[in-house]
């Protein structure tokens, strides 16, 4: 609703004896944010999370819920229960509480809230609030490639001893080949230190091929609420446009295997297939393969990247200037000239 208070809400998780400190929330950011806050703080994931005392009506509160709904004390010391993966054995198998929610195929026309004024409130906020740490400057001329992490690059549930075995295929020989087009931004919906982790496992962060230009955590995001769907968190691209006016839809494209994630920039998501079960599609998983000659095709041959349907990459065929040029020649030879009076 547009008239929540926003003031901002100081929480801490108690968990095994031991009481952690969580950054501010705004009452309109949902549960699920909350709890992607506790896994930064403590390494519990959301889907292991009970959290006793944040309830509505005497009942558990489910992650679509926003704070303000709850209405939580100022300075709630949440009571949580939950177990670490590492002290789960079968772990390797369960699959994940909020699956049904991301795989949530939400279309553009299904859910309108890209322009309401009430997220872009919330977008300008992050513009202005969230702090990004700079690892490399934006080369001019340069497209914009926003990246997921976890399915998209790296399968983070199946068991590895490496991160090889948990990486996607043909992942630096992408981030190589896009790095010659776009600069490239890391956005997951975790918290940093865990970005900052898996991209050191899997060789992204001092990789001297290519560079990535920062990173963005799910503090960056933001929550909407859709008559279908109710209340989800999603990765606004107008945080990134707001804080680097080079660049736009225009020139900038985001891959997610969840399209939620790309709600409020319908027209810039491409949704990826996800990289599952790593051990058993490693030898078949070339998606990234692929997707290189997608990128390097639309940043050599469109200028406007409003006008692809990247739902349909991979039956994208490039019109090639040359191709233009010659077949405009053709034609005019072809046209009889009209004789001059």
């Amino acid at each position: 609703m547009c008239d929540i208070n926003d003031n901002p809400l100081k929480l801490s998780v108690k968990w095994n004896g031991k009481e952690y400190e969580i950054p501010e929330f705004s009452p309109s950011d949902s549960v699920a944010m909350l709890k992607i806050a506790i896994e930064n703080a403590t390494g519990v994931r959301p889907e292991r999370q009970k959290l006793l005392n944040v309830k509505f009506q005497g009942k558990v509160a489910t992650d679509n819920f926003t704070l303000s709904e709850l209405n939580l004390k100022p300075n709630l010391k949440i009571m949580m229960m939950g177990s670490l993966e590492e002290a789960i054995e079968e772990a390797r198998t369960k699959p994940e509480v909020d699956e049904v929610v991301n795989d949530l195929d939400i279309e553009e026309e299904e859910v309108d809230v890209e322009n309401q004024e009430i997220y872009l409130a919330k977008i300008n906020k992050r513009v202005r609030d969230y702090k990004i740490t700079m690892l490399n400057e934006p080369r001019p001329g340069k497209k914009l490639l926003v990246l997921d992490i976890d399915y998209t690059l790296f399968d983070h549930r199946s068991v590895a001893e490496t991160g090889y075995e948990l990486m996607r295929p043909f992942l630096h020989e992408f981030l190589t080949s896009a790095y010659e087009d776009y600069d490239i931004v890391i956005w997951s919906a975790t918290g940093m230190k865990w970005i900052e982790e898996k991209m050191r496992l899997l060789g992204v962060s001092t990789h001297q091929d290519y560079k990535i230009m920062f990173y963005l955590d799910y503090l960056a995001m933001i929550t909407v609420h859709t008559a279908k769907y109710g209340t989800i968190d999603v990765k606004p691209l107008g945080v990134i446009w707001g804080k680097f006016p080079q660049y736009s839809s225009k020139n900038t494209i985001m891959f997610d295997d969840i399209r939620r994630n790309f709600i409020m920039n319908p027209r810039s998501g491409l949704k990826i297939r996800p990289f599952r079960q790593a051990h058993l599609n490693r030898d078949r998983d070339q998606e990234l393969l692929h997707l290189s000659t997608y990128l390097r095709d639309i940043a050599h041959h469109c200028q406007d990247f409003d006008t692809l349907n990247h739902k349909k990459w991979e039956k994208y065929k490039p019109e090639k200037k040359s191709q233009q040029a010659g077949s405009k020649r053709k034609a005019e030879d072809s046209t009889p000239s009209t004789p001059k009076e």
